[in-house]
């Protein structure tokens, strides 16, 4: 018989990662939100500043999770190029449209690959979409002032198969929230506070 002893084991302690992601926390995520529906209600909001001319800023304060308010502190600074009277300081208003787009995906591709055991090797999105000027200028009624369509491309080199990685965009393709919002119209509802 050895009188070595092994140390006890510390697994418990240790968290299993794949794409920056602790696997054990997403899991355990997904199950408390499928056992109780209250876990899964957010509500997300910011405030938006004029900074004189075309730039805004706009303040992230806190967000809704669970029923819990959780406080946070991130401004985003908004410009427009110089073509269209901002000092191009910052990203405009359309190009934080398309990465919000982007982001939110990457985040439901990093998700869904983990909850697969698939490890992301690289990933990006190109997305793009072309806006006519007459429509946002007020110059002809026939133009929309938005987008007739964007186009994005994921670029995906992963640890799995193609029917892997094609399962993997579907469900991304179906859960997305800012992909949702973008495709399908949602209700908005406005009031204007004069004074």
């Amino acid at each position: 018989m050895s009188t070595t002893q092994s140390a006890p084991a510390k697994t418990k302690n240790i968290k299993r990662m794949l794409n920056g992601i602790d696997v054990d926390f997403l899991r355990a995520t997904v199950s408390a939100v499928a056992a109780d529906s209250a876990l899964a209600q957010t509500r997300w909001g910011v405030t938006t500043h004029w900074s004189g001319g075309a730039r805004s800023e706009t303040r992230v304060t806190s967000y809704r999770i669970g029923g819990q308010e959780i406080q946070k502190d991130f401004t985003i600074r908004i410009d427009e190029p110089l073509e269209l009277g901002g000092t191009n300081r910052h990203a405009n208003p359309q190009e934080v449209l398309l990465a919000a787009l982007n982001a939110c995906m990457t985040v439901g591709y990093v998700a869904a690959c983990t909850l697969e055991g698939i490890e992301i090797e690289a990933l990006r999105f190109e997305t793009s979409g072309d806006i006519d000027l007459r429509g946002f200028l007020g110059l002809d009624p026939s133009v929309k002032p938005g987008y007739d369509a964007l186009s994005y491309t994921v670029y995906l080199t992963a640890k799995a198969t193609p029917a892997q990685l094609e399962k993997v965009h579907d469900f991304v393709c179906r859960t997305s929230p800012n992909r949702f919002n973008l495709a399908q119209p949602i209700r908005l509802e406005t009031r204007l506070v004069v004074g």
